[in-house]
């Protein structure tokens, strides 16, 4: 049966990237550099004419929406997006921080559709990161617009609270790079296999992205990597938080933007935009895992995607079975591996690859907005296989935010469905934090830090108390974090005096 006038659908894709080329430009070159808007606008226009239909299918969108930006500040970066692309919109939306974001927006989007409160909106993000760094080194002035401080702000969505909590401040554990690492370590100890083993395991699950970024033509890295490369450390992969080398981080340094059309079926049809351009989201699903890391009762598992992807197959009538085509959210190589283990996927199915761009590492990390590259190659894919559903999964913090959506060239058979399981995640156990923890303990996980010389810096160390505690814990002694990267740290009796883990 055709689909109902009120079923939303993604009906053009459009991205960009600005990869570096030849020698490193001048002032004046870096000077002239579009901004981030301008550059969300060139996706737009890149969307409408990937749906086959006019520029007019954007100056009709009643709802421009964008990712929150990391390189520049703009007061509503929707209005000036807006008025590139010809729009007058009724409501200007600006995402809260946080890698869920674009998957978040197309929820809460093809959930207004369904409920007939929009016909047509434009989702869009830019980073450009990378033209701030030449910037810097060149010494030249952006002159990207500053709008006034007068200007409408716009709604913001999503919840935007700091990622971590006081206590894990004090252990200087703050960033994306030093919780990461502490997943792994956790993912090795809950696997019983070798330093030498995991790394090898994760070398290869890496590879087999970069692989997919290779055949790209987004991507900022499009080059296969070998295992071996991306396991070997030296000057152009050093070590920055073991068990992670460089090549195993997400590269925020791109200049990237990608933009969707959403609409309704009717204003689909409406535009002339031809049957085989569309897609139709199926459902929406969302979750946060406890807010504080150290509040989680296990380190190596994420009980939200869990839930969050029961919940999202249970309301499109489908099952993991049944999705050909993934991606998972791939910050580091631990968000992956603790995805595919709540999703029921397997690391290494060669029919079924865990991304459609290659990753952040390879395709590109720009800030809050890969998410909208996976939805746009994501609906590359399954055009290239009518009939088939896809999987893209979102996360924003630590593990903490997650939005996961379900895609298919066919219309969603029970409408479109927009989900959440947090009531089921807040029923879960939390661990107690002891902020004043002294004496005996047992690693739970940690990790080594690096300065860019490749030299350790400082150890963060998540320890458990024997009364079930969880305790954070830093370490400086050079000899204990050289031999933490040789020998499994976790497991062993450790004894905590003044916030520093003194390990045996």
């Amino acid at each position: 049966m055709p689909p109902d006038a009120r079923t939303p659908v993604i009906v053009g894709v459009g991205q960009l990237v600005r990869r570096p080329s030849g020698p490193e430009p001048g002032a004046d070159e870096v000077a002239a550099l579009s901004e981030p808007v301008e550059m969300m606008a060139e996706a737009a226009r890149a969307a409408a004419t990937d749906s086959g239909a006019h520029l007019d299918l954007l100056a009709r969108a009643a709802s421009v929406q964008v990712v929150s930006l990391l390189s520049w500040v703009y007061l509503n970066p929707a209005a000036l997006l807006a008025e590139r692309i010809g729009a007058r919109p009724a409501e200007t939306v600006l995402s809260s921080t946080g890698g869920n974001s674009p998957q978040m927006l197309v929820d809460r989007t093809a959930a207004a559709i369904a409920r007939g409160e929009l016909d047509v909106a434009v989702i869009a993000g830019a980073e450009a990161v990378y033209a701030r760094v030449l910037a810097r080194r060149a010494n030249a002035p952006l002159a990207w617009t500053q709008q006034p401080p007068d200007t409408a702000r716009p709604l913001t969505v999503g919840e935007d609270r700091p990622g971590h909590s006081d206590a894990e401040a004090a252990a200087t554990l703050v960033l994306p790079v030093q919780f990461y690492p502490l997943f792994e370590n956790a993912l090795r100890a809950a696997a019983d296999e070798t330093i030498d083993e995991h790394q090898a395991k994760v070398a290869g699950l890496w590879s087999r992205f970069s692989q997919v970024a290779a055949a790209n033509p987004y991507a900022w890295s499009p080059e296969a990597r070998s295992a071996d490369e991306i396991a070997t450390v030296g000057p152009d992969n050093r070590m920055i938080g073991f068990p992670y080398p460089k090549l195993m981080n997400a590269n925020i340094q791109t200049d990237q933007a990608a933009a969707l059309i959403v609409c309704s079926v009717e204003a689909a049809r409406s535009a002339g935009v031809p049957e085989e351009r569309w897609v139709f989201p199926w459902a929406g699903a969302g979750a946060h895992d406890h807010w504080h890391v150290t509040e989680r009762h296990d380190l190596s598992s994420s009980p939200a995607i869990r839930l969050a992807g029961r919940a999202l197959f249970e309301a499109a009538g489908a099952s993991i079975g049944d999705v050909a085509h993934v991606d998972l959210y791939s910050c580091f190589p631990s968000a992956v591996q603790i995805g595919a283990a709540a999703l029921g996927l397997g690391t290494d199915e060669p029919d079924r690859p865990l991304t459609v761009t290659g990753g952040l590492t390879f395709a590109g990390g720009p800030g809050n907005n890969y998410v909208t590259h996976s939805i746009a190659a994501m609906c590359e894919a399954l055009r290239r296989d009518p009939g088939s559903l896809g999987l893209v999964t979102a996360l924003g913090w630590y593990l903490t935010k997650h939005a996961l959506g379900l895609y298919s060239t066919e219309p969603p058979p029970a409408g479109y469905r927009s989900v959440s399981a947090q009531a089921e995640v807040d029923a879960l156990p939390a661990r107690v934090v002891a902020t004043d923890a002294e004496g005996p303990a047992t690693v739970e996980t940690y990790t080594v830090l690096h300065e860019r010389d490749g030299s350790p810096a400082n150890g963060i160390v998540c320890c458990l108390l024997p009364d079930g505690r969880r305790a954070v814990a830093t370490v400086s002694d050079p000899p204990t974090l050289l031999g933490l990267e040789k020998e499994e740290g976790c497991g062993r009796p450790v004894v905590i005096r003044q916030g520093q883990a003194e390990i045996s």
